[in-house]
């Protein structure tokens, strides 16, 4: 296309040329003929604009288009494109083109003028839309139906607000919800304040509030324009909710006729629900009445400290009657039932944590923290009460009131009362000679309480779980000279629990664990599981009464008694398992180091030699020259180390001959083995079986020796089957007392193999005594000799006395170690290095180391020296 015609279409699409800006169609511009318009053309409805062939000419297009309107056609003049900015059609219409498009001449452009649009006044228009927001307002604080649509009231507040008239809107809202309130609800609730009593002016109070808030959101509703575009950008005024309760609350709730009865109303509801005269209309009434506060922003100014004044009178009011009218059990009850309720309630109303904390805090300030609300709760006799009873969950509930508090020590001062209470029962149940033989049962169930309680009641607390080992260890080691220890100062739980190991070891502590002991296995299996269930109950009851053998200080007592009784077990085979008995010794050798457990373990190698030299002895009489020789009875000896072994008194007895004979030739046997040992046979350890024929049936009888050479006297037919006492003991050589008890173990005992005369359960030297014909028992096989494994009298009290006289040779070597070691030191010095030493053994009492120290003296290992300065030296003599 040559240059400065350029092609102007006009379907609204965007124009060829590069740099045209707007499209011109026919119908916007005539074809008429014009002298730069070709004929040709017009058919195909494109016009070929060019430039004029003279400047100033008449026809040219930038006066044929020129309108008096700003949007018009400018073609320029020039080499460059002709622009055309846009022409609204309103302004113009062009005619059509008249004839065929062959017909020359000029088109007709009509132009018309603007549509007239009848102006309003627009002062009328704003007084027409206030008048309407007006009685809107008025239809809306009376509680009446608005007299015009929501839309169309919204449409006029949008209006105005776009008209600039959006701070005369609000004032007037403003004044309008003033005058409104005053009149609908503040006005009308004084007149009925003096009819109303606090509790009806509240619920009046929200009646109204409720109104006004259906009422508010209808007005926020209709000025939304206004509160989100005005008042979202005017920090300083408030939004139409947050002036509206602002509004609100000046006129009805801060006035002083109504506040004090509003916020009295809320409290007397309170305390209603606290009396337990609840009502759920009013439950609920003060649930929105704790909402309105929030909302009225009065909460924390007004409300929250009536309400924590009142509540701080009624539970001091509280705490005081009951700490005054109960005991330690229902108080703590009680509180804990109090402070679960406030809490709750705090909840319940939608109170701010703050108060519930300062409600948290007067609770446990009046009811725990006071002086005497602490002596109540920590009082020793309801302490002690409380556990004597087993009210594990009460204990519970006082440790949580005492500990609610992370910052106070409260639960720390439980200690004294804790102490005290152990302290109290323990020695109880230790000095309780009644009941000695129960001591150690009575212990562990004691342990086991105390144990619970630390754990389900304190949380295992540190302290507490501090005093409950060092009070269980004071008073099980406490000593007092008594009947029970034969005027010694040993503590008696030593002796106790040796004992108790004895039962466990004997297999006589199984009916306590509650496991069945009785029937038979049908099988092997059942056998071996129950072989396994009786080690593992065996193993569990050593792992109890060890705990109390860890409290044990000086471990003498114990170690004396275990050794006889161990001695018992393996000399009469009582010995329920072995691996038991290795596992004990394993336990005690890591709770007091291998030097307790030597003798002990030396007891099981003098066993084992002792079945190597029965073995050596029965092969010396299986040799064919000893076989003449040969007694007629086995004999079965121990050979024990008297360094090892317990102490066993000599005793007279004229045992058989045969038993004799045989004694002397295992001596023989045993002194050509072994070169310069000598033997001391212990009678009254020894045990032996008898068979014996009974008018009722055969009988294998298990028998001490003393047992022994009394029945066998009634084998002799020269007897005539009855003996006196005094023949008896002519014939066996006892002295009295060993003959009573042996005579009354076979005459007056559960196994009546002898016939006294006269009946009686005392033996006296007047009686006689035969074999009891009607004697019978379904079992062959019967062990008569348990007497022979009761500890009497006698052998306690040697026991005892033994273990004190070795106390005071241990406490005296520890003194000449001292003097040998410091050759000069003082009393006071001297008593607190000896105790030092020794408490490995147990706490000695200061006047047994006074003592000892004076037997030292006058035994010449240490003398007195006294300074001028009035110090008591003791000297070392070497």
């Amino acid at each position: 296309m040559p240059r400065g015609q350029p092609l102007v279409e006009s379907s609204g699409k965007k124009p060829k040329h590069r740099n045209s800006k707007r499209t011109a169609s026919v119908d916007d511009f005539p074809s008429t003929r014009h002298p730069a318009i070709n004929s040709e053309d017009s058919p195909t409805k494109r016009i070929k604009l060019t430039h004029p062939p003279a400047q100033g000419s008449s026809s040219s297009v930038n006066n044929m288009y020129n309108f008096s309107r700003p949007n018009h056609v400018d073609l320029t003049n020039g080499n460059g494109p002709a622009t055309m900015t846009k022409v609204q059609k309103p302004l113009f219409s062009m005619a059509k083109p008249v004839g065929t498009a062959t017909e020359a001449g000029p088109r007709k452009l009509v132009v018309k003028n603007f549509r007239k649009t009848p102006r309003s006044d627009p002062e009328k228009y704003i007084n027409e839309v206030s008048s309407q927001l007006d009685a809107a307002l008025s239809a809306i604080l009376a509680d009446e139906k608005l007299p015009h649509s929501n839309e169309e009231l919204y449409r006029g507040a949008e209006n105005l607000c776009r008209q600039g008239r959006a701070p005369q809107l609000y004032k007037s809202l403003r004044e309008k919800c003033q005058q409104g309130i005053e009149m609908y609800f503040a006005k009308p609730l004084l007149t009925r304040a003096s009819t109303l009593d606090d509790i009806g002016m509240l619920s009046a109070v929200m009646e109204a509030w409720a109104t006004w808030n259906i009422g508010l959101k209808t007005i926020r509703s209709i000025y939304f324009f206004l509160d989100r575009s005005y008042l979202l950008n005017s920090p300083s005024l408030p939004s139409i909710e947050a002036m509206g309760t602002n509004e609100f609350r000046d006129l009805v709730f801060l006035p002083q006729t109504l506040k004090p009865r509003i916020l009295g109303g809320a409290c007397e509801l309170l305390a209603a629900d606290r009396q337990m005269k609840r009502n759920p209309e009013r439950g609920d009434l003060l649930r929105k009445a704790i909402k309105m506060f929030h909302a009225l922003s009065v909460y924390t100014s007004s409300f929250e400290p009536e309400f924590l004044a009142r509540s701080s009178s009624y539970i001091s009011a509280w705490s005081d009657q009951k700490a005054e009218a109960l005991d330690l059990a229902p108080y703590i009850e009680e509180s804990v039932v109090l402070i679960g309720t406030e809490l709750a309630r705090c909840s319940l109303l939608g109170l701010d944590s703050t108060t519930q904390k300062t409600i948290e805090t007067y609770l446990l300030d009046l009811l725990v923290d006071q002086d005497d609300r602490q002596k109540k709760l920590l009082d020793t006799r309801g302490v002690s009460q409380l556990l004597e009873e087993g009210k594990e969950d009460t204990m519970y509930k006082l440790y949580t009131l005492l500990d609610w508090r992370d910052s106070t020590s409260l639960s720390e001062q439980l200690r004294v009362p804790f102490e005290a209470y152990i302290s109290e029962q323990g020695s109880k149940i230790v000095f309780d000679e009644a009941r000695e033989n129960e001591m150690v049962p009575r212990l562990l169930a004691f342990k086991g309480k105390l144990d619970s309680v630390w754990k389900k009641c304190f949380r295992e607390h540190e302290g507490l779980g501090h005093t409950l080992r060092e009070a269980f260890e004071a008073f099980i080691n406490k000593s007092k000279r008594s009947t029970m220890t034969w005027g010694t100062d040993n503590p008696k739980p030593g002796e106790m629990i040796a004992k108790y190991v004895n039962l466990i070891l004997e297999g006589r502590m199984k009916a306590s664990s509650g496991h069945a002991t009785a029937g038979k296995a049908n099988n092997n299996e059942d056998v071996d599981m129950a072989s396994e269930d009786e080690d593992v109950e065996i193993t569990k009851q050593l792992d109890q009464v060890l705990e109390l053998f860890r409290f044990l200080h000086g471990k003498a007592v114990f170690e004396a008694f275990y050794k006889k009784a161990l001695a018992k077990r393996l000399l009469l085979n009582r010995s329920a398992s072995a691996d038991a008995e290795k596992s004990m010794l394993t336990r005690l050798a890591s709770e007091c180091g291998a030097g307790f457990t030597h003798n002990l373990e030396q007891m099981f190698k003098d066993m084992e030699l002792a079945r190597e030299e029965v073995k050596s002895y029965n092969l010396m009489l299986d040799q064919e020259e000893n076989r003449p020789n040969r007694p007629n009875i086995d004999l079965t000896v121990s050979v024990l180390s008297s360094s090892a072994w317990p102490s066993y008194p000599d005793i007279s007895l004229n045992i058989p001959r045969d038993v004799q004979q045989a004694a002397t030739l295992f001596e023989q046997h045993y002194k050509n083995k072994h070169r310069g040992r000598r033997l001391e046979w212990k009678h009254s350890q020894a045990h032996c079986q008898l068979k014996a024929v009974l008018p009722k049936g055969t009988k294998e009888f298990v028998v001490s020796s003393l047992q022994a050479v009394v029945l066998l006297l009634f084998s002799n037919p020269s007897n005539n089957n009855e003996l006196s006492y005094v023949q008896i003991q002519a014939e066996t050589g006892l002295d009295d007392i060993q003959l009573k008890r042996t005579l009354q173990s076979l005459a007056c005992g559960q196994y009546r193999v002898l016939k006294k005369n006269p009946k009686g359960k005392e033996v006296n030297t007047d009686d006689s005594f035969s074999v009891n014909p009607n004697f019978s028992h379904p079992k062959y096989r019967i062990k008569i000799n348990n007497i022979q494994a009761q500890e009497t009298k006698e052998e306690n009290k040697e026991t005892h006395e033994r273990v004190a006289a070795d106390r005071h040779f241990e406490t005296q070597a520890a003194i000449v170690r001292i003097m040998k070691g410091r050759k000069t030191i003082t009393h006071a010095n001297l008593v607190v290095e000896v105790i030092n030493a020794t408490k490995s053994r147990g706490v000695l009492d200061q006047a047994d180391i006074k003592s000892n120290i004076e037997r030292l003296i006058d035994k010449e290992y240490m003398e007195r020296e006294e300074r001028d300065d009035g110090l008591n030296v003791y000297c070392y003599v070497a």
